[in-house]
């Protein structure tokens, strides 16, 4: 899955991750703002596909700097085929749409170009922030997953929301 191209959106670049890019990301996943959610507990050097080769992952690239992370992957059997994405931002940069842009970016290709019909996010039901920006581009709840995922610092689990966007639902 090492092909991705890059993917322009307004204000931003969806490109490739390479490795030079770790200590970036390594660097925004540990902002308090972002651990709260993804853990801070990383590698610089796991952001490459041969990491994980079934998840694509692309920087969000602002003005030429490092500003976040954006990946997908795929269900591929024709039955229940559909991609599901992920997203981290720099908290320097939020509120600003650039998440909402990175997120319709990706969407729109997945759409159009992998010809996918529904695209799944799965938030932390408390991130209200993140909830808010996928309404904003389309996405509707589906529901709750019950303590879907262990709390970051191993001591219990949260709930997740898990919501989804049909193609003809991209705003």
């Amino acid at each position: 899955m090492n092909d991705a191209p890059h993917l322009k959106g307004h204000g931003l670049l969806l490109r490739p991750v390479t490795a030079a890019d770790g200590p970036a990301l390594v660097a925004i996943l540990r902002t308090p703002e972002v651990a709260r959610w993804w853990g801070d507990d990383v590698d610089e050097h796991g952001w490459t596909d041969e990491s994980d080769p079934d998840t694509v992952k692309f920087v969000i690239e602002v003005d030429g700097a490092v500003a976040g992370l954006v990946q997908y992957s795929e269900e591929l059997d024709p039955m229940y085929r559909h991609a599901g994405i992920d997203i981290f931002l720099d908290p320097k940069l939020q509120r600003r749409g650039l998440g909402r842009e990175a997120v319709r970016t990706l969407a729109a290709y997945l759409f159009k170009v992998r010809r996918h019909h529904r695209i799944v996010i799965d938030p932390a039901a408390q991130n209200h922030r993140a909830i808010s920006a996928y309404a904003a581009v389309g996405f509707r709840t589906v529901g709750v997953l019950r303590e879907y995922e262990r709390n970051p610092d191993g001591t219990g689990w949260h709930d997740g929301l898990l919501m989804e966007l049909l193609v003809a639902e991209l705003t």
